[in-house]
């Protein structure tokens, strides 16, 4: 009963004191109320309600409103808190580093491990990553240049990886900062395609464009009135022109394709028929070049999904190419077989030459833009260089595959895997 005394009597002075604390508010209120009920004719009973209001308004602990923002302070703290600097660099997708003034490594997150390697706590960034520019960022970041720029470093094991590089420091006065470590390899693999292929496509054309040019200037000037030789002339300057006129058109199909490399056709072709077109197509140029094409085709229907133009002009690439430089072989086999041993049963489409064959060392890039096994000999044979690329991308849109076996001197097999409905 005492304690339950006490603890009125403590209230009681509590509510006493906040009143007393308030006492110049309250009689500033009552005078604003008695003011308005002399001028305003108000009933008695609103001046006593607003006395009781003011009452009440002043009897309230003063710091609630000043406790509610407290807690809420308090409890985005306590959520910031839960989010370590760990928590942080294990989200970051790109490979980053955490390190002190010493330029010692506090932290690494998964990427950074997966493209480093033996990074540890601890660890000396000085001595990881010893080329020059990086050494100039870390000195840089350590002298307080805040907003430090970026720079390009190359990571050479265990795959070359090309990165943009960037510092900054974690937060204000904690002597820590970060390494993030861009990834741009791809993007520069794209730049030096992107560059070869226009210093290639420039090569390929300039040589007929010099050579029309230079006969010009014969027929001109000492070829003038010599019939014969404008006659000779003209024709070799027909024949360069229909190569550049053959390069722009494959220019123009690869450009195409790749700007489309995921649309999927939702076509079916029978490929008994088109390989028949094909050859029947190719008949002159085989019976040109001495070569008799052999057919091998398996029973019953043949079909697989895909655009016929695409898969025509695959094929007809293929055989060409056989014809051409396989001519020495004197024949040319195209087999169709079903195909139940690989991981996606398909058709496989196989044309075969008994030429001179591709050395093994060319067969990994023979389906590069502009790459050659024989420079003058694909030349003499009106070849682009870019008749395997397109190849390779048509099939890609077919979700097929080529494959290419080779021996030098019993020439060689390309087989087109296609896959079933």
């Amino acid at each position: 009963m005492a304690d339950i005394g006490t603890e009125r009597k403590g209230r009681a002075q509590a509510v006493a004191m906040r009143l007393w604390n308030s006492r110049w508010l309250l009689a500033a209120g009552f005078v604003a109320v008695l003011m308005v009920y002399g001028f305003a004719g108000m009933s008695g009973y609103v001046v006593l309600l607003a006395g009781v209001v003011l009452v009440a308004a002043a009897m309230l602990p003063a710091g609630v409103a000043r406790q509610s923002t407290e807690n809420a302070a308090a409890i985005e703290a306590s959520g910031l808190q839960r989010l370590s600097g760990e928590y942080l660099a294990a989200a970051v997708a790109d490979p980053l580093i955490i390190f002190d003034r010493s330029a010692a490594i506090v932290h690494a997150n998964a990427a950074a491990f997966a493209a480093f390697g033996g990074i540890a706590p601890g660890m000396s960034l000085s001595l990881k990553f010893r080329a020059p520019e990086m050494q100039a960022l870390l000195d840089s970041i350590l002298a307080g240049n805040v907003a430090s720029d970026s720079v390009d470093y190359i990571e050479k094991l265990p795959v070359e990886r090309a990165y943009r590089v960037s510092a900054s420091s974690v937060g204000h006065a904690t002597d820590l900062y970060v390494l993030v470590f861009k990834d741009q390899s791809e993007a520069r693999r794209i730049d030096r395609m992107r560059a070869d292929f226009i210093a290639n496509a420039s090569h390929e054309l300039r040589t007929p464009l010099a050579s029309i040019a230079g006969f010009i200037e014969t027929l001109r000037g000492p070829a003038r009135n010599d019939p014969a030789a404008r006659e000779q002339f003209l024709q070799i300057m027909q024949n360069q022109t229909s190569r550049m006129a053959r390069l722009i058109d494959d220019l123009l199909s690869l450009s195409r394709l790749e700007m489309k490399p995921y649309l999927k056709p939702g076509t079916e072709v029978d490929l008994r028929q088109a390989i028949d077109s094909v050859i029947d197509s190719l008949g002159p140029l085989a019976k040109e070049n001495g070569v008799v094409i052999e057919r091998d085709f398996a029973e019953g229907p043949l079909d697989v999904p895909g655009d016929r133009d695409e898969l025509f002009q695959v094929f007809e690439n293929l055989l060409e190419n056989a014809c051409k430089y396989g001519q020495s072989g004197g024949r040319v086999v195209v087999s169709i077989m079903r195909s139940d041993s690989d991981p996606e049963p398909g058709i496989d489409v196989t044309i075969r030459d008994f030429g001179s064959g591709i050395p093994e060392e060319h067969i990994p890039r023979i389906t590069e833009r502009f790459y050659r096994v024989d420079v003058e000999n694909s030349r003499t044979q009106k070849g682009t260089g870019l008749g395997l690329s397109i190849v390779k991308h048509i099939l890609t849109r077919h979700n097929a595959r080529l494959s290419i076996r080779s021996e030098v001197g019993k020439g060689a097999a390309f087989t087109v895997h296609l896959p079933a409905r």
